[in-house]
């Protein structure tokens, strides 16, 4: 039996939050922990955010439950002004977050065994380390960024970095079009947990638990309220269909309050706001058709993400319509898995969720053929598949295979 691998993750992250970045980043640390690694999640200290304790933590994100220690949790302080600001006033005191929590991250892991690996969602926190020669210092990259500077990191650190983890294929291109090397980088989208879903309740129990009417057609979207995730294409959209009941689950306060307003009067519409972890698998059993309606632009939407809800979508069997996007295609297919079309357009989103509610064969067909393909993106299989990758990229750093249980 080979050394266990010590992992640090590290994200800047407010835990818990109703963001679905803190939900990924939970997600991750368990997954590592249960496949064999001694997992540490580094992440932000924020204001009127008190600390749950790691079991709390663990238990609120489902994300513990293996045959190993769950993963121990460190909080790291910053500068943290955001919320004191409107959201038009919020980017500087954002980079003087990021930068502050990123000075203290760096400091906690510089102080840890050689040995250990540390995976990082912040480049800062990789540039720093890396610019001290720690060794198996990884980098994972949801989205490229767009301003010089922060480009600017990512280019000197990258060539001094054991490897970065690309969420999807877009950030891989953009990546290499930065001149990283193709040997250095890695995709790999992001998850579910089996166990969130393995107790799902009948569709009529759900709908009654959910208030729906269970003889109406039920389209379910799940997750943040952004403007790039599309919501407001669907609600325009629930406009002509009467006949079906649109749910929508999630989102920040002021985003629910906003999409509230935009949905007055729409029939059949209800937006139920955010929803704890636990609760989402509910409202996925009560549904017919699950929507991602992501639009076309920023580059995160069509290039870059890789949403949670079409992976938990796989776990529950659930149909999906989406947005025919770069980002989407990298995961699903027309016609075979899923029903894709024109993204920001709310006739051809109409349109694509008539035809499978109208369709019981072919919703069948695709949750089906959906379904098939899931044991591949459960979050056990990707940490499994990033530990190999790891030990083969990080030089002395953690070698051997962890034990693991996929």
């Amino acid at each position: 039996m080979s050394t266990q691998p010590t992992l640090f993750l590290v994200a800047n992250a407010r835990m818990p939050s109703q963001r679905a970045q803190s939900l990924q980043v939970a997600q991750v640390a368990g997954a590592f922990a249960r496949v064999g690694c001694a997992t540490t999640l580094v992440h932000a200290r924020r204001r009127d955010t008190p600390p749950v304790g790691a079991e709390a933590l663990w238990a609120y994100y489902q994300a513990g439950g293996g045959p190993g220690p769950e993963p121990a949790v460190r909080e790291v302080g910053c500068v943290d002004w955001i919320d004191r600001f409107p959201r038009s006033l919020q980017y500087l005191p954002a980079r003087l977050q990021e930068l502050s929590f990123a000075r203290g991250a760096a400091r906690s892991v510089a102080s840890e065994s050689a040995d250990a690996w540390v995976l990082s969602r912040e480049i800062e926190v990789a540039r720093a380390l890396a610019r001290s020669g720690r060794a198996g210092v990884f980098l994972e990259v949801h989205r490229v960024p767009g301003g010089r500077t922060r480009r600017r990191w990512l280019g000197e650190c990258a060539p001094r970095l054991a490897g970065v983890v690309a969420i999807s294929g877009g950030v891989r291109e953009d990546l290499l079009a930065l001149g990283l090397s193709p040997e250095a980088v890695r995709v790999e989208h992001d998850g579910f947990s089996p166990e969130r879903f393995a107790d799902l309740p009948s569709r009529e129990a759900a709908r009654r638990a959910l208030g729906l009417d269970p003889a109406r057609p039920v389209v379910v979207y799940t997750g943040g309220l952004l403007a790039w995730k599309g919501v407001d294409v669907l609600v325009e959209a629930a406009r002509g269909l009467p006949q079906a009941q649109v749910v929508i689950a999630g989102g920040m306060d002021a985003d629910v309050a906003r999409l509230r307003a935009a949905a007055r009067g729409v029939e059949g519409l209800r937006v139920d706001g955010f929803q704890a972890p636990e609760r989402v698998p509910l409202y996925l059993a009560a549904a017919d058709v699950g929507v991602v309606p992501n639009r076309s632009r920023p580059a995160i939407s069509a290039r870059y993400t890789s949403p949670l809800k079409v992976f938990e979508a796989m776990a529950a069997g659930l149909p999906l319509v989406a947005s025919d996007l770069p980002s989407l295609r990298e995961v699903l297919t027309h016609g075979e898995d899923a029903w894709l079309v024109e993204p920001d357009d709310p006739r051809a989103l109409t349109e694509g969720l008539a035809r499978l509610l109208g369709d019981e064969t072919l919703r069948g067909n695709l949750a089906a053929r959906l379904g098939e393909r899931a044991l591949e993106h459960t979050w056990d299989a990707r940490a499994g598949r990033l530990v190999d990758w790891m030990a083969g990229r990080g030089g002395g750093v953690g070698r051997g295979s962890a034990s693991r249980r996929r």
